[in-house]
Order: structure tokens, then C-alpha cells, then sequence
């Protein structure tokens, strides 16, 4: 047995590497009772041995066998004993807190706090107190004095959730205290020294606000000291099962139920569907699946799910293109002609001007035939029926 069938799946705990909502403590918790009830073939068939005990600590809460998240847990491993600064990149519902939760469990930190703030969750006004605190006094309803989450986290680790998501006046804050280590509270003049190990996390492209102006490059940089990528669900299709099945056994223990069988064809649809909503939606639609079932067999409602994959995913238009699509369709109604009452422009319900500055800023022009740019442009859709 290696190392890389080590860290799979724990059954003590039955965790799944998903995301949750952790203020649940139950999560993931599967009674020894029920799972003693299922039956050899639902539940997965990893054992550890003594030898390998050590290199599963830390991933209880992660379940999978897949090379991609090989090589995540890889990664949480090298960098877990260092005190650098981590940020995990992924879609929502991916499971970046739990990867977050694993780098702290190995770290040197793991007896000292584990402190977690959603920056998406908190609104503007009152995420500079959430992170740095503030003095009695400081604003309108401060009545009391209150610790941040940077001094809560002192000697421990900060999981900060959707990085990208605080605003530009407060980034040079967050810059100085991962710089300095030092803060002020909200109404304080006296400065806080911290020793806080960051992990940072989000869901969209960082690089792409430091070029749009609304993230710091500075800090960006700062951020992506060691970056780990999480991959989305379609990418570890080869977890599905086995995710499949703790979900089952969790949700069938909450519920009271015996579900000790799985039916092939729901597995198989299950593990083709591509779950935009990764781990979450996995999660979500197996409790309703439980819900659903009368007796020991799984009965999911599969026909959403079928259509949903059958469905031909919406191409992503951006407003020019669109501009782009409807003149040239309009166009092509009126055989290239502009002018007139029965002309591409009173169609569109604008000047003749008007419509001729759009297509020269669209790239829309018209030959001798009556043809426009629209029949060969790159970037164009006309509905060949119209």
C-alpha cells in the first residue's frame, strides 16, 4: 500500500472532503451503528494500516482517491509545516475550507487557534472591525470593546474566505499586519502586534482585479506566495462514488433510514452528471435523495439531473457581442439595407447616424453586395434560420 492510498478516506471520523457548513459539528458523522447496518458493498472498502496511521492526520474531514486531489493533499503536506502564507484557489462549493482546516492540523499552529472569517459574508462597513476590532466608543452601537479576528488568531492560523472580495481601503491594512505582524483597532491609537499565519482563499481570478484596479498587486503578491489550486468535482469524477456514498450513509443516520444499496444506474448517472455546483450540489442532492427514499434502496430524482446534462450549457456573450449579434441578425433581415422605413436602423428604432457608428465601433461594415463583415467575423452568432 503507498502513500498515495493512504490518505483517502477516513471511517472513523466520515468526513467528506466537501463544503460545509461548519458550524454543524455533526457533519460528516456517520453513527457506528448505521454503518455497521450497510452493506459491504455500499461502504468503501480502504483499511490503514498501523504503518501508514501518521499520513492520514490532519485529512479526516477529505475523501477521495483521485490524482487530482493527490496531489492538493500533496501539496498541503509540503507547506503545512512552514508558516508561510497559503492561498487556495477554487470554485465555490470545492471544498477550500477543509484544505484550509488540513494545512492548520499539520501545521506547528495546531494547538493554537483556528479562526475563520467569510469576507463575501460581512458588509463593508463592519469587516474593518471584524478583522482588525474596535474601542468602546469607536462607532455608532460600539458599546464595548471588541477583539478582531487577527488578534483572536494570534499564534494560530487566519482562514480568510473570499479574499477578493475586501475593499481596496482596506487592503493596505491587511498588507501592513501581513507585513508588520502590527495593527490598530477601530478608535485606537495603540498599536497591536499579532503573530498570525494566513491562509487565504477565493473563488475568482485575483490577477484579473489587480489589472481592473480593485485588488492591490502589492498584496496580491504577497498572497500568492504558495498558491494551491482545488479541483472542481467534473475534474475528481472519480470521487463521486465514494463522496456519493458517505453523503448517503451521513444523511440516512440523520434521518433514522436503513439505505444500504445503491442502484448502478443512479451510481452511473451520478458520476457522469457534471455538478456545477461541485461537492455542495453532490451534498445537497443526495440529503433530498434520502428524503425521498421509502425503503433500504436509494431512489434520487434522476430526471433533473438528466436534463440538466442533455441541456446545451449558455455560451458566455459579453454585451459587445451581443450588440454585435443583434445588428448583424437585424441586417441580414433587411438584406444589408440601413436606410429607409423598412431599413436596419428604424428596425433597431435609431438614426441611420446612429446605427452607422455602432457598426464602424463593431467592426460591422458592408461590401458592394450587401454583405456585411458579419458572415465572416470571428466572434459572430447569426441565426442561420432568420
Amino acid at each position: 500500500m503507498n502513500s498515495e492510498n493512504a490518505a483517502v478516506l477516513d471511517e472513523r471520523s466520515g468526513m467528506a472532503f466537501a463544503y460545509a457548513d461548519h458550524d454543524d459539528v455533526s457533519l460528516g458523522s456517520v453513527s457506528p451503528d448505521v454503518s455497521a447496518e450497510l452493506s459491504p458493498a455500499l461502504l468503501t472498502p480502504y483499511r490503514f494500516t498501523e504503518e501508514h496511521e501518521h499520513e492520514r492526520k490532519g485529512f479526516e474531514g477529505i475523501v477521495g482517491s483521485s490524482a487530482a486531489l493527490m496531489e492538493v493533499l500533496g501539496l498541503v503536506r509540503t507547506v503545512a509545516p512552514t508558516d508561510s502564507t497559503v492561498l487556495i484557489e477554487g470554485e465555490t462549493g470545492t471544498g477550500k475550507e477543509l484544505i484550509a482546516a488540513a494545512i492548520h492540523a499539520q501545521s506547528k499552529r495546531r494547538d493554537r487557534p483556528f479562526v475563520k472569517l467569510n469576507c463575501a459574508a460581512i458588509p463593508l462597513g463592519l469587516l474593518e472591525s471584524e478583522l482588525f476590532g474596535h474601542e468602546r466608543g469607536a462607532f455608532t452601537g460600539a458599546v464595548t470593546r471588541k477583539v478582531g479576528r487577527f488578534e483572536a488568531a494570534d499564534r494560530g492560523t487566519l482562514f480568510l474566505d473570499e479574499i477578493g472580495d475586501i475593499p481596496m481601503e482596506l487592503q493596505a491594512k491587511l498588507l501592513r499586519v501581513l507585513q508588520e505582524g502590527e495593527f490598530e483597532r477601530l478608535g485606537s491609537n495603540q498599536t497591536q502586534r499579532v503573530n498570525v499565519r494566513l491562509i487565504a482563499a477565493t473563488n475568482g481570478d485575483l490577477l484579473k482585479l489587480v489589472s481592473e484596479k480593485r485588488f492591490r498587486s502589492d498584496l496580491y503578491y504577497r498572497l500568492n506566495i504558495f498558491p494551491i489550486p482545488v479541483p472542481a468535482l467534473r475534474d475528481r469524477a472519480e470521487d463521486i462514488p465514494l463522496l456519493v456514498r458517505h453523503f448517503v450513509s451521513k444523511y440516512a443516520a440523520r434521518m433514522q433510514k436503513r439505505v444500504d444499496e445503491i442502484p448502478v444506474e443512479a451510481m452511473t448517472v451520478l458520476s457522469e452528471h457534471s455538478w456545477p455546483g461541485n461537492i455542495r450540489e453532490l451534498q445537497n442532492f443526495i440529503e433530498r435523495s434520502v428524503i425521498l427514499t421509502p425503503g433500504k434502496t436509494l431512489r434520487p430524482p434522476l430526471g433533473g439531473l438528466r436534463q440538466a446534462s442533455e441541456s446545451k450549457p449558455l455560451e458566455a456573450v459579453t454585451l459587445e457581442d451581443a450588440e454585435r449579434d443583434h445588428i448583424c441578425k437585424t441586417l441580414k433581415k433587411t438584406n444589408g439595407v440601413v436606410a429607409g422605413s423598412h431599413g436596419a436602423a428604424a428596425r433597431l428604432g435609431m438614426k441611420r447616424s446612429t446605427l452607422y457608428y455602432y457598426m464602424q465601433r463593431l467592426g460591422i461594415s458592408r461590401s458592394k453586395n450587401s454583405r456585411s463583415t458579419c458572415d465572416n467575423h470571428p466572434n459572430r452568432r447569426i441565426d442561420q434560420q432568420n
